[in-house]
């Protein structure tokens, strides 16, 4: 009696990098399941047809698994999406802070809420179209690296994973460029083979997250004061929850000067304004970390570390302390280190995890 073969979901956005993923599990010989997660509730404001979790994406993804002939099915996680990431979002712009939603997601739909669906159906591996690998020490830890093909490489929104969910884990991308993936796609005749893909936040029509945020009744208006570091009144904002650090345009205000966002003061409802060499940070602290190779970390260590998801990386000395926390010291000072974004730690292609930017000294 022959073998059963490895049991596999996987998720499927309904773009090209899914459904690659699914069609060379298939051809390694693995009993492929698709799952699609529907996200948007029905009368979501920003439903659009073309998002990740959209209703041409179900369709999309429902076709391309019919082409392969696997199972496939859609599991209503709207709830838990509106709760854990929506939710999220709005909280962190009403704190002044600037969020990451992909991460969020990341942790507790794709690779939570959706690694209990695989488990529910008896699967015994995860995998998504995530460009990263991931690789196993002989002491059995499970390491996270970036992708093959640094240019798509998606391991800065995977750092909060913990060791249970990497170790249950395949990215059968993380060795391949865009462009083969593209090239599996084409040679199942996939109809995702040439599909665009999507830039912006999935739930964001526009990248207009401001108008998101009032059209979906999470955020009102609240009119307060723009100000220069010595309290100047230069002009009036509508809330702080439409600024960012790092922002320039918008900020309707009287100054002769090219002024930016600095600092959002949430206590006085006020937004800061400041020259450019304002915004440059060397020094500041992250929390809720996660550190991937190693149960304690060391008392420091050297590492790059990546402010954001395009941010090439600078060097950086990292000293973990108590309850999660970190302090990084950037050995060159970078532009714009938002709260509320993740700082991600890497060594080589390793990541050695990171944290979410809190305190700026």
């Amino acid at each position: 009696m022959a073998a059963a073969k490895p049991r596999v979901l996987v998720g499927m956005s309904g773009g090209v990098d899914s459904s690659a993923t699914a069609a060379l599990l298939l051809s390694q010989g693995y009993d492929v399941i698709g799952v699609t997660l529907k996200l948007w509730p029905q009368d979501c404001v920003s439903r659009a047809e073309d998002k990740c979790c959209g209703p041409q994406a179900v369709m999309d993804a429902r076709s391309v698994c019919a082409q392969l002939g696997i199972p496939y099915y859609l599991i209503d996680e709207s709830a838990e999406f509106q709760q854990r990431v929506i939710g999220y979002f709005a909280a962190e712009y009403k704190a002044g802070r600037t969020p990451n939603p992909c991460v969020m997601c990341n942790q507790h739909l794709k690779f939570g809420t959706l690694l209990d669906r695989a488990r529910q159906l008896g699967c015994d591996w995860l995998a998504t179209g995530h460009f990263a690998r991931v690789e196993r020490t002989p002491a059995g830890r499970v390491l996270l690296k970036r992708g093959h093909d640094l240019r798509k490489d998606q391991s800065y929104f995977l750092f909060s994973l913990q060791q249970e969910q990497l170790a249950s884990v395949l990215f059968p991308l993380g060795e391949k460029t865009k462009s083969d993936t593209r090239d599996v796609a084409r040679a199942c005749a996939l109809r995702t083979a040439d599909k665009e893909e999507s830039m912006e936040i999935c739930f964001v029509p526009d990248n207009d997250y401001g108008g998101f945020l009032q059209q979906s009744q999470l955020v009102k208006t609240h009119a307060g004061d723009i100000v220069d570091r010595s309290g100047a009144v230069l002009g009036r904002h509508e809330g702080i929850e439409f600024y960012t650090i790092g922002q320039r345009k918008g900020l309707r205000m009287n100054s002769q000067k090219m002024l930016y966002v600095v600092e959002l003061d949430v206590a006085n409802n006020r937004v800061v304004v400041g020259e450019e060499a304002e915004l440059r940070r060397a020094t500041f602290r992250i929390t809720n970390c996660n550190w991937i190779p190693f149960e304690v970390p060391p008392a420091s260590f050297e590492c790059l570390a990546k402010i954001r998801y395009n941010h090439p990386g600078t060097a950086a000395t990292v000293t973990p302390g108590p309850n999660g926390t970190a302090e990084v010291r950037l050995h060159e000072p970078a532009r714009a280190v938002t709260p509320g974004q993740a700082c991600v730690c890497y060594q080589d292609d390793l990541v050695v995890g990171g944290g979410w930017i809190s305190r700026l000294d």
